[in-house]
């Protein structure tokens, strides 16, 4: 496989995983207000999950073997990508809107591109700092219009803003920190110990919660939201980001967390929630412009 091809598909994985993210943000807005689940048990049931039909797809790929250092570097991995993201996003999901959810997740580029630039040494070139500048502009603009176009009135909690940049902040480190190592193993690999570290984490803190979990007051809809965010939120898309970290630095593939808003509000026009505007149109032109920005930076043209 070529370079150039190894990247388009680096840029493909991230667009796909953060498409899912963003159908991902409506659906768990309904599990966390209807669910009745505490998000701890929530993030268990992803880990065991997701995590075992990656222990299941390992039999099926060459082992590759993992030396002690390396595995407890793996295990800090998974609580800085999974553990406390996913536990942060399903507090934070339960104490605001999707749209407003999706406007804050537009500060983990410039959250990562400093980390990568501390870290890892990534040049924050003026076209990077232009591009972030741009979508996080269309981002913002768009967001001020879906909330506060309308009666003006917004349903996100002061505490649900906290968990919201305790998500992007902490993955943002994850992206920002862990590249090297995710690179120097198969997406199988790194994700099977990955989300046995962050399971193994969570029990304790999930068993009190599960003599109180009534799961057959779930409603059956709910069930099939749970199934979409453990298979294809948590599954597929974990699968697909170390793809895209193993192939573009770590400010293009958090870049592509402008698209988790845009289909967030698309999927809200589908089910009636929202409409589309001029101001929309206009603010994802802007958002895609500063993707393209970034991705001309002359420090991501030789190295990704």
């Amino acid at each position: 496989m070529g370079k150039n091809n190894g990247i388009a598909i680096g840029h493909l994985a991230c667009a796909a995983a953060y498409v899912i993210f963003g159908i991902n943000v409506v659906v768990c807005r309904d599990i966390a207000t209807d669910g009745g689940l505490e998000p701890i048990v929530l993030f268990a049931m992803r880990s065991l999950v997701a995590g075992g039909l990656f222990w299941l797809l390992s039999l099926l790929t060459p082992r590759e073997r993992v030396p002690w250092r390396d595995l407890l570097r793996l295990a800090g991995a998974g609580v800085l990508g999974l553990f406390l993201p996913q536990l942060t996003f399903l507090h934070a999901i339960a104490h605001t809107t999707p749209v407003d959810l999706s406007v804050m997740s537009t500060t983990t580029p410039i959250f990562t591109m400093f980390v990568a630039a501390i870290f890892l040494k990534e040049p924050i070139t003026w076209k990077k700092a232009l591009g972030v500048a741009l979508s996080f502009g269309g981002i913002l603009w768009l967001i001020l219009q879906s909330t506060f176009g309308g009666n003006g009135a917004s349903e996100t909690e002061p505490v649900g803003i906290l968990y919201c940049f305790a998500n992007y902040i902490v993955f943002a480190l994850y992206l920002g920190t862990c590249r090297p190592l995710i690179a120097r193993y198969s997406v199988v690999t790194s994700m099977k110990w990955m989300f046995l570290a962050s399971f193994v984490l969570s029990v304790p803190f999930a068993l009190p919660h599960l003599p109180q979990s009534d799961f057959g007051a779930v409603p059956s809809y709910v069930w099939w939201e749970i199934g979409f965010m453990i298979f294809f939120s948590t599954f597929v898309a974990y699968f697909l980001i170390p793809v895209g970290q193993k192939r573009i630095r770590p400010t293009l593939v958090s870049m592509y967390g402008y698209l988790q808003p845009i289909i967030a509000i698309a999927v809200a026009i589908w089910t009636g929630m929202d409409r589309l505007t001029v101001t929309k149109v206009l603010a994802a032109l802007l958002v895609f412009t500063g993707v393209w920005v970034v991705n001309q930076s002359r420090a991501a043209a030789p190295g990704r």
